[in-house]
């Protein structure tokens, strides 16, 4: 084993190659003449145990050819895939995930070999994860998933705690953890920006459920619960932190824990991998809580300022406490150099600047408003089961046929822009999409249009508004925009059929 641990890594990969590619049509080919036999009876079960055992022996073996043992990496796949079949077609779901995820962990019991112990146990936690997941309860299907996650971060908490067995416990546990992080952060919802740049992804995992249940606060309070966790063991592993200020950062924590029922996971398994060295596996976690951070851009049941505001005064708050604790810790200021001060003027440059890209953002939209032309284009049905879901309205607009699906214009560098003619009412009627700016005749003007889930859409395709109101908005039958020369345009407000615009309350 160990010679085949520090062989090059190239040779590995080409060898690991070279035998899926022939392991993989043999065991096509295998499955097509046996399927029968294979998918009735014992016939999975008895596939799954011989192609186990099998690769169990090549993978635990000294002297192995490598060839043959990338052979048994498939052959241990399917052997796991067929007893999954066979457990899924006689055993009620989370049962049958529960006696493969114990599978799977004594198949990584029995192979020494730490990267696929790794993956062992990220494919281990997802079937964990899977096992114990309520059906219709605790908040059903937005809230089950939270739950399973964190009872399988408590396991692997337990698991860790114990300190056994570590050439086992540690890559085993290296791939749980991994997968729970990625399935909080993906529970969490898509993060700042992402969601703009990712097209098909949606912005919200929480969206129209009621944040208002008392589902929804006992996962508040226990997310919060474990930020301050996460902060005792930290200053039990590191008594500088016991300070009034490492506090006062533990109180912002636990308050954002509080908006981001996700946050608390997280921030616990960062504590426990810093305290433990676990360096590589820390970085997963600080990314993870990152991303679960900018999720709450996308709390549409808060209004955007306020959303802001919760952020900035708690960057604010961390931020003076990670300047105090430097400053506090620097020699006095007569053998100080000069280069202490670099590290304050940064911060004080990145805020000025961020501030004034935020404000340069509000004047730039403000003088759309102020100075754009009034438009009003006719909203079109859309699916009934998706005009309200909760706290947004979706919008459909009557647009050129081919706008949405023009696949030339998806790759296109610029935007392209559809021209419209403006009545006498205001109200825009669509005549034709163009790729770039033209000669308009009178009457005419253009509206530049935004790329979105792998299509077209004119300016947004969602009106947000607060949670209980939607009955105010199924009057709507026009979008009101602000539309300058040059194609920029801002959807400002719906309107009813006479052009009346809807007032938010």
């Amino acid at each position: 084993m160990a010679g085949s641990e520090s062989r090059p890594w190239p040779v590995l990969l080409l060898t690991a190659i070279g035998a899926w590619l022939a392991a993989l049509p043999l065991l096509a080919v295998l499955g097509m003449l046996l399927g029968d036999v294979l998918s009735k009876g014992v016939g999975p079960y008895l596939a799954g145990v011989l192609l186990l055992a099998a690769a169990i022996v090549v993978l635990r073996g000294r002297d192995v050819p490598i060839f043959f043992e990338q052979l048994a990496v498939p052959a241990l796949l399917v052997g796991l895939g067929a007893l999954g079949m066979g457990l899924k077609r006689d055993l009620p779901e989370q049962a049958g995930s529960a006696v493969l995820c114990a599978l799977v962990l004594g198949v990584a019991w029995a192979i020494p070999r730490a990267w696929l112990r790794m993956l062992l146990g990220a494919g281990a936690a997802a079937l964990a994860v899977g096992a114990l997941m309520p059906r219709g309860l605790f908040g059903g299907a937005v809230l089950a998933p939270w739950l399973g996650l964190h009872v399988a971060l408590a396991i692997w908490l337990a698991a860790m705690w114990s300190e056994r067995e570590p050439e086992f416990f540690e890559p085993v546990g290296a791939g749980w953890v991994l997968l729970l992080l990625g399935g909080l952060a993906a529970w969490s919802g898509m993060t700042f920006l992402v969601a703009g740049l990712a097209p098909g992804v949606r912005g919200d995992a929480m969206r129209g459920f009621d944040s208002n249940s008392l589902s929804w606060r006992a996962a508040q309070a226990f997310s919060v619960v474990l930020c301050v966790a996460a902060a005792a063991l930290a200053a039990r592993r590191w008594p500088a932190l016991r300070q009034p200020l490492a506090v006062v950062a533990a109180a912002v924590v636990a308050a954002l824990g509080w908006f981001m029922p996700a946050l608390g996971g997280v921030v616990l398994a960062l504590a426990w991998t810093c305290a433990r060295g676990q360096w590589r596996l820390a970085a997963a976690a600080a990314l993870a809580a990152v991303w679960t951070l900018g999720s709450f851009y996308y709390r549409l049941q808060w209004p955007l300022a306020t959303k802001a505001l919760v952020l900035a005064g708690a960057g604010a708050v961390l931020g003076f406490v990670a300047w105090w604790a430097q400053r506090s810790s620097q020699p006095p200021r007569e053998t100080a150099t000069r280069r202490s001060w670099t590290a304050p003027g940064f911060i004080a440059l990145s805020a000025a600047a961020t501030l004034a890209l935020a404000n340069y953002s509000i004047a730039e939209k403000e003088d759309l408003i102020a100075r754009g032309q009034k438009v009003f284009v006719e909203l079109a049905p859309v699916d009934p089961r998706s005009l309200m879901q909760g706290d947004y309205m979706r919008l459909n607009y009557r647009l050129p046929d081919n706008v949405e699906s023009h696949g030339a214009l998806l790759a296109a560098t610029a935007r392209p822009f559809v021209v419209m003619k403006r009545d006498e009412r205001g109200v825009a009627q669509p005549l034709r999409l163009v790729r770039q700016m033209e000669a308009l005749q009178p009457g005419e003007l253009l509206i530049e249009l935004t790329p979105k889930e792998g299509r077209w859409i004119l300016v947004s395709d969602a009106w947000y508004f607060r949670e209980g109101d939607d009955r105010r908005w199924q009057a709507a039958k026009y979008g009101e925009f602000r539309v300058m020369p040059d194609g920029r345009a801002l959807l400002v407000g719906l309107a009813d059929g006479q052009l009346r615009g809807i007032a938010r309350d």
